[in-house]
């Protein structure tokens, strides 16, 4: 296995990855928001499926409106079928959503004309077929509305029902478990006794990623530099959950034990070691069976990108869903330098003015990979491939919208 493979190699591995037998279960629509559904959705009918008024008015024949004057002969509520027909001559007042009657073509509106005693005065025409809904005009019979694989938002609810679906099959959520390790980290609540001990946050941010992008966690919390701690927490993990994600100790320092454990202990398949990125480049990427156990770098913004390039693929793949990560050309608005030979991935700001995504830098610090704070406000990660030059205000660029 070479060492240090390029990000394009690192998404190649990724994405050859096949989540076959994923398991469904069927909840009830109003259920299913932000879950991904696992069926297709195909209209049984045509939507309307009979003519249908688009407004308040008069259904009359389009030829009829030379006459200026017509007689009303009925009304046609909605919910209703009017037994009366318009003939040359005749009108039906017709409301929205109404059948339009048979032998009309055309709905002129109320504001179109003024009433006299049983007849309609035309003040404005307007053309034929004016606020007819046709048949199909939602949808046609055999129309595939929503394709399985959709993450399912307001619109597909309101469509399910619309077709009276009172069920619907969607995929269980994955259950990811994910840890911190290291000897100098300290859960949140935990009390410091010395210096050199700092407070983990990579556990609970990697948690609420996962949660907003549709996962189960099992959160296991913070575990010490123990070879032992570290082989149980692992196969527990690997009992209960899908994906097994770990912070810290996948680098070269004498006490980095979760690579050593992943390969040696639990005999995992390793399908990539170190990749030509930054942040992360230490990232360790594994298979045990049908489950997948990912170690990332400890510093907190290595560890936050990395989850967002790796982890979210795998886990659209888990949940069925068409979904990926949303990259969009932007144009930089100042100038800024590439570092290194690596795939840079860069916290900047999002704005959006003049039909196009905008970034910058405004407030966002410099130094090591642990600065999260560079996530705040409305943050994309601005992607420089390893053989990008340096970039000029102006310049088009790709960012990874969050």
């Amino acid at each position: 296995m070479k060492k240090f493979i390029t990000y394009n190699q690192s998404l190649e591995i990724l994405n050859s990855i096949n989540i076959s037998n994923l398991s469904t279960q069927k909840i009830f629509v109003a259920d299913t928001l932000n879950r991904i559904l696992a069926q297709d959705i195909v209209a049984q009918e045509n939507s309307p499926a009979f003519k249908t008024s688009g407004m308040d008015g008069y259904a009359i024949k389009h030829e009829d409106l030379q006459l200026g004057k017509i007689e009303i002969i009925d009304k046609n509520p909605a919910g209703t079928v009017v037994e009366s027909s318009v003939s040359n001559g005749t009108t039906i007042k017709t409301f929205t959503g109404s059948l339009m009657p048979e032998g009309s073509d055309t709905l002129i509106p109320i504001e179109n004309v003024t009433v006299e005693g049983e007849f309609i005065i035309i003040t404005k025409e307007v053309p034929k077929n004016f606020a007819v809904r046709n048949v199909g005009e939602n949808y046609q019979k055999n129309e595939l509305l929503i394709p399985k694989g959709t993450l399912i938002d307001f619109a597909q609810i309101g469509v399910m029902a619309s077709l009276n679906i009172v069920q619907v099959e969607v995929y269980v959520k994955p259950t990811i478990a994910i840890a911190s390790t290291g000897s100098e980290i300290l859960d949140v609540g935990e009390l410091q006794t010395n210096d050199a001990q700092i407070r983990s946050s990579n556990h609970l941010t990697l948690e609420a990623i996962a949660k907003k992008n549709g996962a189960n966690v099992l959160q296991m919390g913070v575990v010490k530099d123990d070879k032992e701690s570290i082989i149980s927490l692992l196969k527990q993990s690997l009992l209960k959950s899908d994906i097994v994600v770990t912070t810290g100790g996948v680098s070269v320092g004498d006490y980095d034990f979760v690579k050593d454990v992943i390969k040696d202990e639990l005999e995992c398949e390793v399908l990539f070691q170190g990749v030509l990125i930054k942040p992360g480049q230490h990232i360790l990427f594994a298979k045990k069976g049908e489950k997948f156990i990912i170690g990332l770098p400890g510093f907190a913004y290595s560890s936050t990108v990395t989850f967002i390039l790796y982890i979210l693929p795998l886990l659209f793949k888990f949940k069925g869903s068409i979904e990926s990560l949303n990259i969009v050309e932007a144009i930089i608005d100042e100038n800024f330098g590439k570092k290194g030979n690596k795939t840079n991935f860069t916290a900047c700001n999002v704005s959006f003015k003049d039909g196009s995504y905008h970034i910058n830098f405004e407030g966002k610090k410099h130094g090591t990979s642990a600065i999260l704070t560079n996530m705040l406000g409305n943050p994309g990660l601005l992607i420089q491939e390893e053989s990008s030059n340096n970039l000029t205000k102006g310049d088009r660029v790709k960012v990874i919208l969050l």
